[in-house]
């Protein structure tokens, strides 16, 4: 048996699901982001006499009339051709595609769909690891068919039975482990299998940039381009020795491994995470107060997204904190532990606020991450305070309106 894993990732998940609901909308450039707006009622209470999948095209709402600071959660692919992508505010995609549909999100349908799909490659290869709302891992080593053409026979059948039982797409890349699987996931997107052996490491790995492996940073990717290596292959030629004086001894052991393919990480079935985070880095540095409104929109993105991985998951937290990076590369992190448990994404947002203030933010921002920790199951006996986001939320609006507490910078 040769060690077979594939990483699943969904295809534009968040919007596949949309178009589940609005299939009039399918080959049009569509944007999922923002909350939850009074013209999505207003829509559906126009044509509450038909079916969902009826709406005219028309009568949706088009990214060229939003006015606000949110953000892209995500985007068909229609609309990224137009260099539309997640994370992006709201206002400067409208500038880049204003013929878009905008949608707004809707994290419980989507964590419906994600348990679905989850499930069903459960039943067919028990071996697999919840990375997200999103992507899994699979080991494929010794499920019936997963060794018959690398593997490509057991993708084909995932990917056919998730199609058949929910409507969404996939894209599968398998290979001989976890690092070079989730590289191929991304060969032949969307709804796409992608076959990595080791003997092909020359062929279809080293040629690729050094940021297509998953670990190395804006801030390493520039480092190494400063050294003349832009891609794997020269990323692999260089010695050992001068990787760790360079990046240190675990990081530069670490990238030797990457480049020549090597990671030995096993498939966690049942490993309970010791948090949840998500993080983002920016295509260029925003300034806290110059910014704050492209920032503020990311930020809250950034804890809706850590909500829904929560839930998705089962877990609530009450250790949050955010982290920062500047454009100096320096990281300061941030957190405060409550006396409740969450996944609220206002409280998140809210207590994620509170870390902020702690923080000076002169310099300019490369990176925004939030975390939870902390962490028990939900369905545990453990305290939670039901009501407390919204007393949260109403003891900070309150505090704002008669000039006790200082508003956020974002």
């Amino acid at each position: 048996m040769i060690r077979r894993i594939a990483h699943l990732d969904m295809d534009a998940f968040y919007a596949s699901v949309e178009l589940l609901r609005y299939p009039q909308l399918k080959g049009l450039p569509v944007v999922i982001g923002g909350g939850r707006r009074s013209v999505d009622d207003t829509l559906l209470t126009l044509h509450a006499d038909r079916p969902l999948g009826k709406i005219p095209v028309e009568a949706f709402a088009r990214l060229a009339d939003y006015t606000g600071r949110g953000v892209i959660t995500t985007a068909t692919y229609a609309a990224r051709q137009s260099g539309v992508g997640s994370a992006m505010g709201l206002m400067k995609a409208a500038k880049l595609c204003p013929q878009a549909i905008l949608l707004p999100v809707d994290f419980a349908e989507y964590r419906h769909y994600s348990t679905s799909f989850k499930k069903i490659i459960a039943d067919i290869a028990p071996l697999m690891e919840d990375r997200g709302v999103d992507e899994v891992y699979i080991d494929f080593t010794d499920v019936p068919g997963g060794q018959r053409e690398g593997g490509r026979v057991l993708a084909r059948l995932i990917q056919k039975t998730i199609f058949q039982q929910t409507g969404l797409t996939c894209s599968v890349g398998v290979a001989p482990n976890k690092l070079l699987a989730k590289m191929a996931s991304e060969f032949n997107k969307p709804n796409g299998i992608a076959i990595v052996f080791e003997a092909d490491l020359h062929t279809q790995i080293w040629p690729l940039a050094c940021r297509k492996i998953n670990g190395i940073g804006p801030k390493a990717d520039e480092k190494l381009q400063r050294h003349g290596i832009r891609t794997i292959g020269e990323l692999a030629q260089q010695e050992l020795d001068w990787l760790i004086d360079e990046f240190g001894q675990k990081a530069g052991a670490w990238l030797h491994d990457a480049a020549h393919g090597i990671d030995h990480r096993a498939v966690q079935t049942s490993s309970e995470p010791v948090s949840i985070s998500r993080e983002t880095t920016f295509d260029r540095d925003l300034h806290a107060v110059r910014d704050k409104a492209e920032l503020g929109a990311i930020f809250t993105q950034l804890c809706e997204q850590v909500a829904g991985d929560l839930s998705s998951k089962g877990y609530q937290g009450k250790t949050i904190g955010i982290k920062l990076r500047f454009d100096d590369f320096k990281s300061v992190t941030r957190d405060q532990t409550v006396d409740f448990y969450t996944a609220d994404a206002s409280t998140i947002r809210q207590l994620a606020g509170q870390c902020l203030k702690r923080v000076p933010l002169q310099k300019r921002l490369r990176l925004l991450g939030v975390r939870v920790a902390g962490l028990t199951r939900q369905d545990s006996n453990q305290k939670i305070v039901e009501n407390r986001p919204l007393a949260l939320m109403d003891k900070a609006l309150t505090a704002l309106e008669t000039g006790a507490l200082e508003p956020q910078l974002f």
